[in-house]
């Protein structure tokens, strides 16, 4: 479970405000987070969770409108420094999207894409690494005879621990997680959600999910968002309310509308 030592966090964000062009997102997110934690944001739809998730390995610098205002600290490095390189940051804090998206390639060559761009490899390494990265996947038993087989004839549960073993595959210090399960079956999710508590011993993992019971049952610590109206535009701003250890969020939250939002009274 979670610890509270001293150590620094893996990310320490401050003051954090996401704007696309005029639009302000969401604003005022502060919260740290630690190493080999599993850390959940959970609220509803629009309160900029998934904003907020796609700062941390700067993938809102793809949107041309996206601004990113107040700090965000890796490791003590400010992510969004001029001497920082994005490609650097992604290979170090990869991501796991909501619908499975594997390369209309082999399962093999999937997993090897991304070792195969930051270097050369022996052919025998290449093998190690493809076959350790599935193992901790928990997919290579389901795949080690069909490896040259498409990837994209495998089912969905399979294709996302495929997609967490290709970003696995680039020993990555932090794994993203964006709705991992909401495209997957009860059992297919079971088996993410096995995966990620064994993994979170060599990653730090921060998950969205929309799923209050996931969050509850496989984070350490959570954030709940939600949205405010602005009353002159009639849009809505995402807010981070609460993070504390995922236990006193589900139990004794020390905000109303978490409560409200975790006893299914709001959201």
């Amino acid at each position: 479970m979670a610890n509270e030592s001293n150590e620094s966090p893996v990310f320490a964000v401050k003051e954090l405000s996401v704007k696309y062009g005029e639009f302000r997102a969401v604003r005022d997110v502060t919260l740290d987070i630690r190493e080999h934690e599993i850390t959940a944001f959970i609220g509803p739809s629009g309160c900029g969770k998934t904003t907020v998730l796609r700062c941390l390995n700067r993938m809102n610098d793809f949107i041309d409108s996206a601004k990113v205002e107040g700090l965000i600290e890796y490791h003590g490095v400010d992510l969004y420094d001029s001497d920082v390189n994005p490609n650097e940051v992604r290979r170090r804090i990869g991501m796991v999207f909501q619908k499975p998206n594997p390369f209309p390639k082999s399962i093999f060559d999937n997993v090897a894409y991304g070792p195969r761009l930051v270097g050369k490899m022996s052919k025998s390494d290449l093998n190690d690494l493809v076959e350790k990265s599935l193992r901790r996947a928990a997919l290579w038993d389901e795949v080690k005879d069909r490896l040259k087989a498409s990837a994209l004839g495998l089912s969905g549960g399979q294709q996302q621990r495929l997609c967490i073993a290709r970003c696995i595959a680039v020993e990555p210090d932090v794994i993203l997680m964006d709705e991992p399960c909401s495209a997957l079956d009860p059992i297919a999710t079971t088996r993410i959600e096995d995966l990620m508590q064994e993994i979170k011993k060599d990653y730090t993992i921060i998950i969205v999910t929309h799923n209050m019971q996931q969050a509850a049952r496989v984070s350490d610590r959570t954030a709940f968002f939600t949205t405010e109206v602005n009353t002159q535009s009639d849009r809505r701003t995402g807010v981070m309310v609460e993070f504390d250890l995922t236990q006193k969020i589900f139990s004794v939250p020390s905000d109303e509308r978490t409560e409200a939002y975790v006893t299914g009274r709001f959201g």
